[in-house]
């Protein structure tokens, strides 16, 4: 992999993860037409680092509620954003079984083909169609502005459910796990927060385990190893893309401007469904 196919890739990624249109399924698009060809492993390592990026800029956009809720959670302090961190680990809990039971399932559609994203994203349009459509019907009924109600322990048990399924290359993981929010009655604003939130801990672990596996097998790559050079340049690419990115869908989240998303999606579904 060429240094300037890592360059595009992060920005890829830096935007397709926090718009709602899969990061992963683009990744795969744009492997795609770039003609990069690398084993299954390979491809999961690479995209591992660039969602690390994009996790780190949640974190620096995100840094006053994220301090907040650290000091609370590790202080013990009882409050509502000590609470808030135990509803993020409840949603960690479906990923984590799917990463321990599935993962080479999982690792099996990376890589091979654009069929499964062009369905996967047509999937993603549903789901943003269904969550549009819910949030305007609900609109009618409120008068309040701050619509909906805050995140409970079983809705962040739901929400881990779709960020689970959401491993699919072409579904979308925060298009997904927003519009379950939506979809069960959450605020918008507050499912979006946890939604990029909810992410961290999943994706940082996982990262830091294949960073040692990255470092200790160079030999064994070969011909298909991804230089570190191109890690540097995908990784902060990603990062600050990923900034713009993330404040941008907090504000299209608080405005209910998904239904454009889900146009995108469908027509890139039907792109990728014709590719292939």
């Amino acid at each position: 992999m060429e240094w300037l196919d890592a360059l595009i890739l992060g920005i890829v990624q830096g935007l397709a993860e926090y718009l709602p249109i899969s990061s992963s399924g683009h990744l795969e698009i744009f492997r795609e037409i770039l003609g990069i060809n690398l084993p299954s492993d390979k491809v999961l390592q690479f995209d591992l680092i660039l969602h690390a990026a994009t996790v780190l800029s949640t974190i620096v956009v995100l840094w006053p509620m994220f301090k907040k809720l650290c000091v609370s959670f590790f202080t013990f302090k009882r409050d509502s954003d000590f609470y808030y961190v135990c509803k993020i680990l409840v949603s960690c809990i479906p990923v984590a079984i799917v990463g321990l039971c599935l993962k080479e399932f999982v690792e099996s559609f990376f890589g091979s083909g654009l069929t499964i994203v062009g369905v996967c994203l047509i999937v993603t349009a549903l789901l943003l169609s269904f969550a549009h459509y819910t949030g305007m019907r609900d609109d009618d009924k409120m008068v309040s502005a701050n619509k909906g109600r805050d995140i409970t322990w079983w809705d962040a048990f739901i929400i881990g459910c779709a960020q689970a399924v959401a491993v699919l290359p072409g579904l979308s993981r925060s298009g997904t796990t927003i519009a379950t929010g939506i979809l069960i009655g959450d605020k918008r604003d507050k499912v979006a927060s946890f939604s990029f939130l909810m992410v961290i801990i999943p994706i940082l672990g996982e990262a830091l385990l294949d960073v040692k596996e990255i470092i200790s097998t160079p030999a064994a790559q070969g011909d298909n190893a991804v230089s570190a050079t191109a890690l540097i340049i995908g990784f902060a690419a990603s990062f600050i893309v990923g900034c713009c990115a993330c404040k941008w869908m907090l504000n299209l989240v608080k405005r209910g401007k998904l239904i454009w998303f889900a146009v995108y999606c469908v027509v890139m579904g039907i792109i990728c469904l014709l590719w292939q």
